[in-house]
């Protein structure tokens, strides 16, 4: 006889594991270190990572006609995500685009060529795996714990950022590409605390 477990799993609606985003002091103390050490490469990728608030596998699919017309860095770009094949549009500030235009001039990377080459083959890019040990580089450097952080820290990170100050969960599910709000409700860890907070700012 076979009995049915009518508990739902535990795990069930739930983003198990979620990695931190950063704060942005730690933001900062990244971004220092890596100037610091003249690691231009490494800065256009974090910059990037920050503003673009896209996944590993299409952050480094990235071509560079993807973020520059000719010598000029485009202040927003746009482009096909892999995983739902929808279009998103991101903003890339002032220092970004400062540190991916020399970056470029730096590795001498033509339109069509990814903007993070693999070392041993121009032809691929780095892969999302050694994406992911770079960020476990950055967060150690900064004395964080590695197991907290991970490539969905640097996609998290901006939008959290976002809604701590705006609140605004429209404009942070468009940043993201959610089609849906309940995937940017959970994709933040919004609970009842957080809307309690936001009723008791608000006077009627």
């Amino acid at each position: 006889m076979t009995f049915l477990n009518k508990n739902p799993p535990w795990n069930k609606g739930k983003l198990v594991g979620q990695k931190k985003p950063l704060k942005l002091k730690e933001i900062w103390a990244i971004r220092i270190r890596l100037q610091i050490a003249n690691n231009c490469r490494e800065l256009a990728l974090f910059n990037l990572a920050i503003d673009s608030k896209l996944r590993a596998c299409d952050l480094v699919n990235l071509r560079v006609r993807d973020v520059a017309h000719g010598p000029e860095i485009q202040s927003r770009t746009i482009i096909l995500q892999q995983k739902t094949q929808t279009p998103v549009r991101f903003e890339l500030m002032a220092p970004t685009r400062e540190a991916i235009s020399k970056w470029i001039s730096l590795s001498g990377s033509q339109a069509n060529d990814f903007l993070f080459p693999n070392r041993s083959n121009s032809s691929r890019h780095i892969s999302t795996r050694q994406y992911a040990r770079i960020v476990k580089r950055w967060v150690i450097s900064i004395g964080l714990d590695a197991s907290a952080y991970a490539t969905h820290s640097m996609r998290r990170t901006k939008p959290a950022l976002i809604y701590a100050r705006t609140k605004n969960l429209r404009a942070v599910q468009l940043l993201l590409g959610h089609t849906k709000l309940e995937s940017t409700v959970r994709y933040l860890g919004i609970d009842v605390d957080d809307a309690l907070e936001m009723s008791e700012e608000t006077e009627v």
